[in-house]
């Protein structure tokens, strides 16, 4: 009988660029029958010991000098599963990261009296129904696919009023039905939640787990073990799940790939679509990227046949979607009776009173929370700034001095800087001001606000508005008699590449929870292209046109990016230091701060790797170098 393996190719727990590789080290003899790939250890690196992951085993080394002894083993329990370790090796190769920085990302903290427990059983999963899906061109067959253990791969858009967590759950019942695994991600707890509920109800208790961040570290890791330990098939979270380590995995999803919430705050910052892409890819599995709108990520997808798109009818959509009415352009505000410089336009007052009265909520979005978050000057328009910080000035309340968004100062004796003035006026109206105006217009209902700090979970039965901002509208148990869309321009005007594309995914998720017989109302000039493509119910067209501007421009996803930050010149020296054979164009550098620049670097899309793989070995040779760091981020959401 040949000899076990006796050395142990290890990723030490240390984010250093110039450490991104795998250190041997001997198994002691008593350790042999134990140490397996996944476990985690601890090893002498220079004159002190770190944490790390066996990532394999094996006989011989590469290593000319003395291989040191794994000092401990801290835990038997393979938790980092060979595949999740070639995924996070991919994701730290795609985002110009380390593998330590990934596996952080991916392995939860241990707890030592969770890896104690008995395992459980598995409960077995029956395939649901398909009545659902057959509403969607291509949607049976998805499902279909999955069940015969194919590997489909699409892009979902549904319906207005879709009960998508249900969906989720029934495609991930039919894929674990055939004897395979589940990652499913959603953008955030709330999300979840639903899903987890679909889930149990889909599934039956005890068939999946979920993990997020706000389980706690002891449920977390539990849920996170019985995923390793194979008692579950599915798992359901935010965006560290898709590290999750599910056997035999035949589907990955995720829900809204256009939330902010999907991009992580760690180095190397990945995106929990571009994981789950990389691990459809690298296991051979279905993929599922589902939304009310579309992002153009998901349109390069279709575009590329890399995914079919899962759309409904014409004849179905019309059927789901409410009434739809844009106000807002020129000779909509000159009809208007309330007057063209009105906040709430006839029109949406009287769909949103003709709501109320038949006991329906209103659902009103607007784009900030607080009272006044900017004010203006009352005589000259210009922009009222702290004499301090020049910070922007805001009302916290309707009788309030004057502070200070910035340093948090009161400006008591606030004068214009350009004409002297002492009033101001509101610049945009928050959540708090607008609920305080709607309770004046509807005085018989009650009115209730949904915000980032003080989010409803659902909408309160019968007559009630609620003013919520966008990513937290509650749903509403039967849907709402009416959405209006406020201050659109706000959205529309940002000072950013993804501003219409994030306002079309902001309203087509507001407008998906009216009811079918309600109305729903942008305040917005009709013949904008991102307000057609809300009125017609048809992302997929307005997706398409983003990325054929995009294209055109040079801009993600069309072509790949790289920003450097750091101190001025530092991204300079960096990007020097490239392969001239790359071809990486040069944008700026653009001044953050008096001490900070930012470096954006551009190629085409099919040299990405290239770039990251360059970046990641220049950043290793200045480390070594003791050079001052330069962040680095792949693909940045903001360009400006």
């Amino acid at each position: 009988m040949p000899e076990p393996p006796a050395i142990a190719a290890v990723c030490i727990d240390q984010p250093l660029p110039q450490l991104d590789r795998l250190f041997d080290y001997r198994i002691p003899d008593d350790l042999l029958e134990a140490v397996r790939p996944g476990c985690r250890v601890r090893v002498r690196f220079g004159r002190r010991k770190v944490g790390g992951y066996v990532i394999a085993l094996k006989r011989t080394t590469d290593f000319d000098g003395r291989l040191l002894w794994l000092s401990e083993l801290v835990s038997p329990q393979p938790v980092l599963t060979p595949e999740v370790a070639r995924l996070a090796r991919a994701v730290a190769d795609r985002y110009a990261g380390t593998l330590a920085d990934v596996l952080r990302l991916a392995v939860p903290e241990r707890r030592k009296k969770v890896e104690d427990e008995a395992p459980g059983e598995t409960a077995p999963v029956t395939a649901p129904a398909m009545s659902h899906w057959k509403r969607y061109n291509a949607g049976e067959a998805f499902l279909r696919a999955l069940r015969a253990q194919k590997s489909p791969r699409a892009v979902w858009n549904a319906l207005p009023g879709e009960d998508w967590p249900a969906r989720f759950a029934e495609a991930a019942a039919t894929c674990a039905a055939s004897g395979r695994g589940a990652v499913l991600v959603v953008p955030d707890q709330t999300d979840l939640d639903r899903l987890d509920a679909a889930l149990d109800a889909v599934l039956g208790s005890g068939r999946h787990v979920t993990l997020s961040a706000s389980l706690g570290p002891t449920k977390r890791y539990r849920a996170f073990l019985r995923a390793a330990r194979g008692e579950v098939h599915i798992v359901a979270g935010t965006r560290a799940a898709a590290f999750a380590p599910v056997a035999d995995l035949g589907l990955t999803a995720i829900w809204d790939d256009g939330d902010e919430s999907h991009i992580d705050r760690h180095a190397p910052y990945p995106h929990a679509r571009e994981v789950l892409l990389t691990r459809a890819g690298l296991a051979e599995a279905a993929c599922l990227v589902g939304g009310h709108a579309r992002t153009p990520q998901a349109q390069l997808l279709v575009e590329t046949e890399w995914a079919a798109a899962i759309t409904a009818p014409r004849e179905a959509i019309r059927s789901a979607m409410p009434r739809i009415v844009p106000v807002g352009d020129e000779s909509d505000m000159a009809r208007d009776p309330s007057g063209s410089t009105a906040r709430l336009p006839t029109v949406a007052w009287e769909a949103a009173k003709a709501a109320l009265e038949r006991g329906l909520p209103v659902l009103v979005q607007v784009p900030r929370r607080g009272y006044v978050p900017a004010v203006s000057c009352q005589r000259c328009r210009t922009r009222a700034v702290c004499p301090e910080c020049s910070g922007p000035l805001r009302l916290p309340g309707a009788r309030s001095t004057p502070m200070c968004g910035w340093c948090g100062r009161a400006a008591a004796a606030h004068r214009c800087r350009e004409c002297g003035s002492d009033r101001v006026r509101a610049r945009i109206v928050g959540a708090e001001r607008t609920a305080e105006e709607l309770a004046r217009s509807f005085t018989a209902a009650a009115v209730v606000e949904s915000t980032g700090t003080n989010r409803l979970d659902a909408a309160p039965a019968g007559g009630t508005v609620v003013v919520a901002t966008p990513g937290v509208e509650p749903p509403a148990p039967e849907g709402y008699g009416a959405v209006l869309l406020l201050d659109t321009w706000a959205m529309l005007t940002r000072a950013d590449l993804t501003a219409s594309e994030e306002a079309l995914r902001r309203w087509m998720n507001a407008v998906a929870l009216t009811r079918p017989d309600g109305t729903a109302v942008v305040v917005a000039d009709g013949g904008l292209a991102v307000v057609q493509a809300l009125l017609r119910w048809d992302p997929g067209w307005f997706a398409s046109r983003e990325l054929e501007e995009r294209a055109e421009l040079g801009f993600p996803p069309a072509v790949r990016m790289a920003a450097l930050t750091g101190a001025n010149g530092e991204p300079e020296e960096l990007a020097s230091q490239l392969p001239t054979g790359l071809g990486a164009e040069a944008l700026g550098p653009i001044p953050i701060d008096e001490d900070t620049e930012r470096l954006l670097l551009r190629v085409r899309r099919r040299d990405g790797a290239a770039l990251a793989g360059a970046l990641a070995t220049a950043s290793a040779r200045r480390a070594l170098a003791k050079a001052d760091p330069v962040r680095v981020r792949i693909d940045p959401r903001a360009i400006a």
